[in-house]
């Protein structure tokens, strides 16, 4: 419709050309303009749109593509392309374990500004993070992708540096995404390191103060049971977190995305169902969880695809939990300070729950 109204105003405009009136002209031209001028919201949604599939693409088949190709070109006459990135990853193989490669330009790329609008994605304040101090943030809930966790903690599309100043946000990924040629190399750019435990010391450890490591503590397993209207985490048997912040003396940070769980349609299978088992099981392989998902279609929110909903994501950032710093601690202090934590986590819930249009009657879940 759009293209058919432009090309009926352009044979006006040289109609007028013709004969030379430059009031059909004129007129033609203005209306061109106002056609161009009401289809620019519809053409920024779908800028939004491709800005939100570009992280999905990349997440899902990104890194396997990659490998692909690498090993296609072996067999070819550029061959050598593979055996100097080969070449460079033996060098670099640690880099990602020891607090990767950042680059600032990456996060601060346009498209992330598309991606946190799409949503929209904001990312609240609740209180200062000190730069003379290391921090743990827990995420919740994990969603079908995180998006809110890239979003405030992997760019700078909500200005996380501008509000809080000498912080350094590392996202914590499945370590095996770092196994991926050139994937490793994009992940790296954005601050997202792998969540394992001697990459985390080291990050807190032995790179100075300032550091804020987000993990999203519920993993794959909460994934399963993300669906619209749903307030339910997986928390109460996770506490390594816990213990490594006691190690290592970084502070905990409850952090919740209110809308997370609502950008996607997911059929929960039963517990106990042969298909449940299925999914746990693939999980506990593949380290994801098979999730069966829908959201809107590419070009239109009446079909069906990828792409989330476009709902609002409100990612809240709650009261830093000082911790002591104890080399070996024992189970019953782990198990004090887990508890202090979801106890936090709760009361963060609480608070801000009816600000992003919950009722006050809905509760916080903790399985």
């Amino acid at each position: 419709m759009f293209y058919i109204v432009v090309m009926k105003t352009i044979l006006a405009a040289y109609t007028g050309v013709l004969r030379g009136t430059g009031s059909v002209i004129l007129s033609a031209l203005q209306s061109l303009l106002s056609v161009c001028w009401a289809w620019c919201p519809r053409l920024e949604k779908q800028v939004q749109v491709f800005s939100v599939m570009q992280f999905i693409v990349s997440f899902l088949i990104m890194g396997p593509i990659c490998s692909v190709v690498m090993l296609y070109l072996l067999w070819t006459d550029y061959w050598w392309v593979t055996a100097s990135y080969t070449t460079w990853l033996f060098y670099d193989w640690n880099t990602h374990k020891q607090a990767g490669r950042r680059f600032s330009w990456v996060r601060n790329w346009t498209v992330w500004i598309y991606y946190r609008d799409y949503f929209p994605i904001r990312l609240i304040k609740t209180h200062n993070l000190l730069p003379n101090r290391n921090y743990i943030l827990g995420y919740h809930p994990h969603g079908i992708f995180c998006f809110g966790a890239l979003c405030n903690f992997a760019t700078e599309a909500n200005g996380f540096s501008a509000k809080f100043p000498g912080i350094t946000p590392f996202v914590a990924t499945l370590a095996g995404n770092f196994r991926m040629p050139l994937a490793r190399e994009y992940l790296m750019s954005a601050g997202v390191c792998p969540v394992n435990r001697a990459t985390l010391e080291f990050i807190l450890s032995c790179n100075g103060t300032g550091n804020a490591v987000v993990i999203t503590v519920g993993g794959a397993a909460e994934s399963l049971d993300c669906t619209p209207g749903v307030h339910c985490i997986t928390l109460k048997n996770r506490k390594g977190f816990v213990k490594l912040a006691l190690q290592q003396g970084a502070d905990l940070v409850p952090v919740y995305s209110f809308g997370e769980n609502d950008v996607y349609k997911q059929l929960i299978l039963d517990e106990g169902s042969w298909w449940r088992l299925i999914q746990r099981r693939l999980q506990k392989i593949l380290g994801f969880a098979p999730c069966v998902f829908q959201g809107r279609g590419l070009f239109s929110p009446d079909t069906w695809g990828l792409v989330p909903f476009s709902k609002p994501i409100n990612s809240v950032v709650g009261k830093p939990m000082e911790m002591p710093k104890i080399s070996s601690p024992s189970q019953e202090e782990v198990d004090h300070y887990h508890t202090m934590y979801m106890s936090s986590l709760t009361q963060l819930f609480d608070k801000h729950k009816t600000h992003f249009g919950l009722r006050e009657e809905d509760v916080l879940v903790i399985h």
